[in-house]
């Protein structure tokens, strides 16, 4: 047999780059060790960054999944799965305020949070009369926007 035609063509194979380690030595009174670097590797941020992008990309493409199966499923099929999305959004929601809940700390903070926005905004919108009345006009222009109509 011919070791020629036994043989493989090289390009059939892909090379694969195998990464060694980092090694520092180290001098310890004459001896020297070699200890693996605690350093983290370029391939492991390379490989988060692949991973990063793959989210990114998955989420991208999701409001396109999401509005391209409530168009095909506009009868009863897509009424129970958005139920069933609600249900499960707010589900989570609250299990995540109940989370934030038992902090210590975080309720009080928000709640100084909340009324110190609930005075700013009494103070911003509501104490004048020109200020209502701006209040009056963005909640009119939103409506129009959301609504589509010009009432």
């Amino acid at each position: 047999m011919n070791p020629e035609t036994v043989r493989p063509d090289s390009s059939d194979y892909i090379a694969a780059e195998v990464e060694q380690p980092e090694v520092i030595e180290v001098n310890n009174g004459g001896t020297k060790l070699l200890l693996p670097s605690d350093s983290p590797t370029e391939s492991s941020n390379a490989q988060w960054k692949q991973y990063g992008e793959r989210v990114a990309t998955f989420l991208q493409t999701l409001p396109g999944y999401v509005t391209r199966f409530f168009a095909e499923n506009k009868g009863p099929l897509g009424t129970i799965a958005l139920i069933v999305g609600s249900l499960v959004t707010v589900k989570l929601i609250l299990a995540l305020l109940d989370a934030l809940d038992d902090i210590p700390l975080i309720a009080p903070t928000l709640e100084l949070i909340g009324i110190g926005y609930t005075a700013w905004f009494i103070y911003r919108y509501l104490l004048t009369a020109p200020n209502r009345q701006e209040l009056s006009d963005q909640v009119k222009s939103l409506k129009n926007q959301i609504l589509g109509t010009d009432s």
